[in-house]
């Protein structure tokens, strides 16, 4: 022991922690071989408990407050010391100060896919990730459990250890709930605070609580949701349509025209040059005063282009709609989009013709009534 030290430890009376950091969570004090001064001043703030720790054993634990060190409240101590009458000199102990406050920065995330069976999609593999925050609730068992005689024990130290019980309790939690995949971002609050619930029953043998929660995303395959995404695009495009056999029609015809246009060269512009106007048509309706150019007649394909989709095509103030088979010009007609005036047009016809002057067409007019007479 050098002069210097031993000076220190006659003048150092105040037993305290100053956390400076962000991550720990228990703090030995530093003292010359372990000496205190009987009468020295103990500082405990909140959000923190001192621990005196005797030859191994936990003695005296004190909450937020300031002390002064005697026999009258080291009683634990005071009995394993075998101080029976009082004592004035300087004793020997370790002082532990475990901070109590709620670290709100751990992390948690799914290493591997978790495995769900869906009431909808059947068997799926799941990602996710969030956050959640940890308490010390019982100092003395998580000395005993976890931090022995560390000097410093971090965040760090614990953090994979909570989060492989994260883990571990995230598949229950879902097949236990009983939600679908698609309505689980409903359920993220509820979810969260079963599995913190959950996870300080299990953590309290270790003095741990989590007392929050958060579940920020759950995720499929990309595969899996590429087909949710085309499932989506389907039930938009029939929701406007009559008959499913015509929805599927034009859904498959609108893929094919994109992925065409996609791929560059005359076709795809041709192609590109339909779409544009069904959208045109689809934002200033035929009903409105806007400019429609004539209707030309269909382009033969060049010869490296691909041949035009069977079916029949209509065209309606300049916008071309198609191809729709015998059920879906039925459809068409019921539905008022198909008039004898429209133009219509299929392979091998010369050019676009009404649809009254196309007899494998007018017949689904028979049910559609003439114009009113004038008054």
């Amino acid at each position: 022991m050098g002069l210097l030290d031993k000076i220190k430890g006659e003048l150092v009376d105040i037993v305290e922690w100053l956390d400076d950091t962000r991550d720990t969570i228990v703090w030995r004090f530093p003292r010359y071989e372990n000496e205190i001064k009987m009468g020295a001043q103990l500082v405990v703030r909140e959000s923190q408990t001192a621990v005196f720790v005797n030859e191994g054993l936990i003695a005296d634990v004190f909450e937020p407050g300031t002390y002064t060190l005697e026999t009258q409240n080291l009683p634990v101590l005071s009995t394993l010391k075998g101080w029976k009458y009082g004592f004035h000199s300087p004793f020997k102990a370790e002082v532990y100060f475990v901070s109590t406050r709620q670290f709100t920065d751990l992390k948690w995330g799914t290493k591997n896919p978790v495995m769900m069976r869906d009431p909808e999609l059947g068997m799926v593999r799941l990602r996710a990730f969030g956050a959640f925050a940890a308490r010390v609730t019982d100092p003395q068992k998580l000395l005993r459990e976890l931090v022995g005689t560390d000097q410093r024990f971090r965040t760090d130290e614990v953090h994979e250890y909570l989060r492989q019980n994260v883990v571990s309790h995230l598949a229950s939690a879902l097949a236990s709930a009983g939600i679908p995949v698609i309505d689980l971002a409903a359920h993220h609050a509820q979810l969260g605070d079963q599995l913190a619930t959950k996870l300080t029953e299990e953590l309290a043998e270790l003095g741990i609580s989590v007392p929050n929660f958060v579940i920020e995303n759950i995720s499929l395959p990309p595969e899996v949701e590429e087909a949710l995404d085309k499932r989506t695009s389907m039930g938009i495009v029939s929701s406007g349509t009559v008959g499913s056999m015509a929805a599927f029609q034009q859904f498959q015809a609108g893929a094919a025209m994109e992925a065409a246009a996609e791929g560059g060269g005359s076709a795809g512009a041709v192609i590109g040059m339909g779409l544009g106007q069904s959208v045109g048509n689809a934002i200033v309706p035929p009903t409105q005063s806007a400019p429609a150019p004539a209707p030309a007649p269909a382009a033969a394909a060049p010869a490296s282009g691909p041949p035009p989709l069977p079916g029949w095509y209509l065209g309606n103030a300049g916008a071309q709609t198609g191809p729709f088979d015998d059920a879906a010009l039925a459809g068409q007609a019921a539905a008022g989009t198909l008039t004898p005036g429209t133009l219509i047009w299929r392979a091998g016809m010369a050019g676009w013709e009404p649809a009254s002057a196309v007899p494998d067409v007018a017949k689904h007019l028979g049910a559609t009534p003439p114009p009113l007479p004038q008054a």
